[in-house]
């Protein structure tokens, strides 16, 4: 089917679960569901943390991102495990003692590639290819999908921050397709991965900020660990049915219908 299919279309299971993409996708950030587990609202005063700290963390997401590229490049088109969300639910437990900023070197490197490998289940499940460096690709973009806007970050939802950012996975894309391989320093992959560090960032910082709250010490480690996971496996699932019903119904023809059921939202939460 074409992008000029109409509206009414689009087959009632299909629409709802564009429904639940945009409840995924526009709902609630990783700091509210913090404050649901803890029952206080922590997430106004998450995101605080002091500029060196800030300074530091940046880079180790930075290299957690770049860990997490060359594992969509190299070995994300293998098999991913049966039940990944089992695996990744016993490793947050085993690293829950070692949570802390002096542990994030380690830790976060490790859980972001346990993610994407989580992350990629969830694309095959909704028809991705992975053997395709661009579906590859789009499991690494999701974490640049987790954060919410804020009064520095002027994108309004969604398909705001995926214009950007599919423009860059495109050109990764035909770059490693014109040159055989991803050159980390091509200033295309570059942007690439400033993108979704600068985004990812924000929530990660979220998640190192809710170990030093202690309202939420009593949670554990492991369960802010087991929360930030849910949060972007909430994401990709969102991400790869739209994606899913793009294919079928066109990408204009489910984007129109999306900004709808996302402005009925907003409206509610106003109101």
């Amino acid at each position: 089917m074409t992008d000029d299919v109409t509206l009414f279309a689009i087959a009632p299971a299909d629409d709802a679960a564009l429904k639940n993409a945009v409840r995924q996708l526009e709902g609630r950030n990783f700091a509210a569901r913090l404050a649901d587990y803890a029952g206080v609202p922590v997430h106004r005063v998450l995101g605080f943390l002091p500029k060196p700290v800030n300074r530091q963390l940046s880079g180790l997401v930075r290299k957690a991102v770049m860990k997490g590229l060359e594992v969509a490049v190299d070995t994300l088109d293998e098999k991913p495990p049966r039940t990944p969300a089992i695996g990744f639910s016993s490793f947050l437990a085993g690293v829950s003692g070692l949570f802390g900023f002096g542990a994030l070197a380690v830790e976060l490197p490790m859980t972001t590639t346990l993610m994407l490998r989580a992350i990629a289940e969830i694309a095959q499940h909704q028809g991705e290819d992975l053997a395709t460096l661009e579906a590859r690709l789009a499991c690494l973009e999701v974490f640049a999908y987790g954060a919410k806007p804020d009064a520095d970050n002027i994108d309004v939802g969604y398909y705001a921050a995926r214009a950007l950012i599919s423009k860059y996975t495109h050109d990764v894309a035909a770059l490693a397709l014109e040159r055989g391989a991803i050159d980390a320093s091509a200033p295309v992959v570059a942007g690439f991965v400033s993108e979704i560090v600068s985004r990812f960032g924000l929530v990660v910082s979220d998640k190192v900020a809710a170990g030093a709250l202690p309202v939420l010490g009593a949670l554990g480690g492991a369960t802010v660990n087991m929360i930030f996971m849910d949060h972007f496996q909430r994401i990709a699932q969102g991400h790869f049915a739209l994606r899913r019903l793009e294919r079928r119904y066109g990408s204009a023809n489910i984007r129109a219908r999306y900004d709808e059921l996302a402005a009925r939202k907003s409206d509610a939460l106003r109101h």
